[in-house]
């Protein structure tokens, strides 16, 4: 194990946050797989996978049983946990610039070709290994104007020559799902079945740039560029992985989704032992333009009518919007057939506000899938 410190620059005056990233396994073997906990600062379960995860690599280092490098960021935002207002912490969006701190990392296709046209050859897995060199020169030479800007740098830097990367969220409640790259599915479907996801939502793109697409998505854009010249897997298995709710947050349930992530690693062939039997799907995967997003009609009291893990009919009305001073009541209906998955913890809102999400298979959305 080895433990390295990413101080960041633009740091206010006085102070000095740090990435703090933990390495295991040999990092010689051309394999490697990084995870990250609590992007979204508030999202507290994937620090507990994180440590869970962390004692059983440990375990497996010492035993030789690790196939590749494993890296391990246990808390991915210093900036956001750093930032609380009126006794609750805002991990979600920096206050300095109102920006959320998974969306805006930068796009490296469009820079990635010109280093890779007349470098690239017939033999897929050395093109891999040439790409991968490339991404990671491309985001050695990020400006980083901004802390936030040096925290995107600095995560993007550890991440983007990895073969797997995990990216551990939660959601306000909800059930285990994910997110990924549609071209990914086949790589993502054995860990949907290990760590039990209800819902695996796929898109080519959701908006904005969130870190998990920016990882996996130059590999499917750099496939298509060089369609019929040169092969180019699908070098990087990027996944949100949303580990239920913000309260979902105890050691029975970190550990499991630890052991869930141990028995893909080595399903993959990362980790040395026996193969854990494949579990069922639990649900079918499904496109991000399929899921419904509720929205509040009017500012009001919420009333749930349906609970998590129902399946929802389209036009029943999933919820109620309750305005106290008029007495009106304002019932909001899915436009779907599908999985009710996710909802807002709060019971008051905004008029406008997203309230729940309903896993669908037929698009009902365009344009920005991702939530802000």
């Amino acid at each position: 194990m080895q433990i390295r410190h990413h101080p960041l620059s633009g740091s206010p005056l006085g102070t000095q946050r740090e990435i703090v990233s933990v390495h295991y396994g040999p990092p010689d073997t051309g394999r490697k797989v990084y995870v990250q906990a609590s992007l979204h600062a508030d999202e507290l379960p994937g620090m507990l996978v994180a440590h869970h995860l962390r004692q059983q690599l440990f375990a497996l280092e010492a035993t030789g049983r690790l196939r590749g490098e494993i890296v391990i960021v246990p808390v991915a935002n210093p900036i956001g946990i750093g930032q609380t207002v009126l006794l609750t912490n805002e991990g979600r969006f920096e206050l300095g610039s109102g920006e959320n701190f998974n969306r805006h990392y930068p796009a490296l296709f469009a820079k990635a070709v010109p280093l890779l046209e007349g470098a690239l050859g017939n033999d897929e897995q050395a093109n891999a290994r040439i790409i991968r060199t490339a991404l990671h020169a491309l985001v050695k030479a990020l400006p980083e104007d901004t802390e936030l800007t040096s925290q995107r740098k600095t995560l993007l830097g550890l991440a983007v020559d990895a073969e797997v990367v995990l990216d551990l969220h939660c959601d306000c409640e909800a059930l285990l799902h994910l997110y990924t790259g549609t071209a990914l599915w086949p790589q993502a479907e054995p860990l949907a079945r290990y760590v039990g996801a209800r819902a695996s939502l796929l898109a080519a793109e959701s908006g904005d740039n969130p870190f998990d697409e920016t990882c996996s998505q130059t590999w499917w854009q750099l496939e298509a560029h060089f369609r019929g010249r040169y092969p180019v897997p699908m070098g990087c298995l990027s996944v949100t992985l949303e580990l239920r709710g913000s309260a979902d947050v105890s050691h029975p349930m970190a550990a499991s989704d630890a052991d869930a992530l141990i028995a893909f690693l080595t399903h993959r062939g990362l980790v040395d032992g026996p193969v854990a039997a494949l579990p069922p799907l639990l649900d079918a995967a499904t496109p991000l333009d399929g899921t419904d997003v509720l929205k509040a009609p009017v500012s009001g009291v919420v009333v749930y009518l349906r609970e998590l893990g129902e399946t929802i009919r389209r036009g029943e009305v999933v919820l109620e919007v309750i305005e106290p001073i008029s007495g009106a009541v304002h019932p909001v209906a899915s436009r779907t057939d599908g999985l009710f998955f996710a909802r807002e913890s709060q019971r008051y809102t905004r008029a406008g506000r997203s309230l729940a999400k309903v896993a669908g298979a037929v698009t009902v959305r365009s344009g920005k899938l991702s939530s802000d």
